[in-house]
């Protein structure tokens, strides 16, 4: 989408504060501006020292044009759980700042990087990056920022193999394309914290929503492959919960002089992929013959079905799938800071620390329930109606759309996926029925999430 925007987050605002004595010329501070946008969260949670020092070597290394050209650019890849995205940002320069003029590209493969070994990871990056080639002018490439940020799917494998696989896709990066990785290694091809995904895809909704600054912002919820993520600004802090469990939640975001605290959580392991795997291996270890077909009450009535090496019947029995969601959300585990919401972590209460901010949910939440109809913005009775007629096969007997319908039957997990979005939202974050929730893919045209 076309359009004048001012960057909406002022990344180069907090990068001057963090290096006073820094004076780059005005298309330095073009290009700061723009990979403070990309690594903002570098600025907020590196300590200051590190901060000065990558700003030193990009003073001292980044080849500047000595034009300051109409538009730059910068890349961003997300290397998600379950496939890849690249984003190609252009900017308009105007009087030495940075307007937001349009996401030039976003394409995306699958599977994820924890899919490969490290070459083969490295490699798949390749049709993201050939296609960026394309989108930015080749008298800009070479100074035209990129960083790959890795998400759950590396934070799952553990460190030996993600740390093998990023070493392998900065080799080709820097080996293969031109662009300027800002930060090398350490900084530039990472593996991005739950926090930082979380927080930053606030800001970048927020942003969107022109919220940032004002007293009624808007609370996320995202859904990915390995991961699922809620931040919101509550309307209070209760003072007595001032402790380091309550305390590792907190984030405060300064914008504009204005201060925002919000509550974050990532919930690694809780994404809809692994969600899947939670529930087929609670349903082998409530078996009570291992060697025999086992029930599966999410799966369609009379649907043989393997999963690896386990072989499953569906029963079509939604309430039994109910049971085992909320078996694996772990409400029952040990709160040590109440409220909690699920799986032992402590949450304020959305019915009272957040009861009249919009709601926002992305990702998998859009990806698994807009394909089947339900309303752009709707309240949890609706999607609770949408699961049930799903899971009974009601639903499924008055699709017309023949892709509709190939795609139902084609993906056996329509009911487990609906079930588990529904549960987690509203017995997981605990999400009260009478609240609109808005279901987004993008807004104004760019691509909800982290990224921007």
């Amino acid at each position: 989408m076309k359009g004048k925007k001012k960057v909406p987050v002022s990344p180069y605002a907090m990068l001057r504060k963090s290096a006073k004595s820094s004076q780059p010329n005005p298309w330095a501070r073009l290009l700061f501006a723009l990979t403070g946008m990309l690594f903002a969260m570098l600025v907020v949670l590196v300590p200051e020292p590190t901060w000065q020092t990558l700003i030193d070597k990009l003073t001292a290394t980044t080849s500047l044009s000595p034009l300051e050209p109409e538009y730059v650019y910068s890349l961003m890849v997300d290397a998600g759980s379950t496939g890849s995205r690249i984003h190609v940002y252009q900017f308009k320069s105007v009087d030495a700042t940075l307007e937001f003029h349009d996401e030039v590209l976003f394409k995306q493969t699958i599977p994820g990087l924890s899919a490969y070994d490290p070459v083969s990871a490295a490699k798949s990056l390749d049709v993201l990056l050939d296609a960026a080639v394309e989108a930015v002018p080749k008298h800009q490439q070479a100074w035209t920022p990129v960083a790959i940020k890795a998400t759950a799917g590396l934070r799952l494998l553990g460190q030996e193999q993600s740390e093998a696989i990023l070493d392998a896709v900065y080799d080709r990066l820097s080996q293969r394309y031109p662009f300027r990785i800002v930060g090398g290694r350490q900084h530039g091809v990472t593996i991005m914290d739950g926090k930082d995904e979380a927080v930053y895809a606030w800001i970048t909704v927020n942003s969107l929503l022109s919220r940032l600054g004002t007293n009624e912002t808007a609370a996320i919820f995202d859904l990915g492959g390995g991961s699922t993520q809620i931040v919101f600004e509550p309307a209070h802090w209760d003072q007595s919960l001032q402790t380091t469990t309550s305390e590792q939640h907190r984030f405060v975001l300064n914008h504009d002089g204005h201060a925002h605290t919000l509550y974050q959580h990532s919930y690694l392991g809780y994404g809809l992929m692994e969600a899947r795997k939670l529930v087929h291996q609670r349903l082998l270890e409530n078996a009570l013959d291992p060697q025999e077909q086992r029930h599966h009450p999410c799966l369609p009535h009379g649907l043989a079905w393997t999963h690896k090496d386990d072989a499953f019947l569906g029963i079509g029995h939604l309430e039994d799938c109910k049971a085992v969601i909320d078996d694996i959300l772990n409400k029952d585990a040990q709160c040590h800071v109440s409220p909690c919401s699920f799986d032992g972590v402590h949450q304020p209460t959305l019915a009272t620390a957040f009861p009249t901010g919009p709601i926002f949910i992305f990702s998998y939440f859009f990806d698994r329930t807009q394909p089947l109809g339900l309303p752009a913005q709707f309240k949890l009775p609706q999607l609770e109606s949408l699961m049930t007629s799903v899971c009974s096969g009601d639903y499924l007997a008055s699709v017309l759309d023949p892709d509709l319908r190939f795609e139902l039957l084609d993906r056996p997990e329509w009911c487990l996926d609906l079930t588990y979005i529904y549960r987690l939202l509203s017995f997981g974050y605990e999400i009260p029925s009478d609240r609109p929730i808005q279901v987004a893919k993008k807004i104004d045209g760019i691509e909800t999430g982290w990224c921007l």
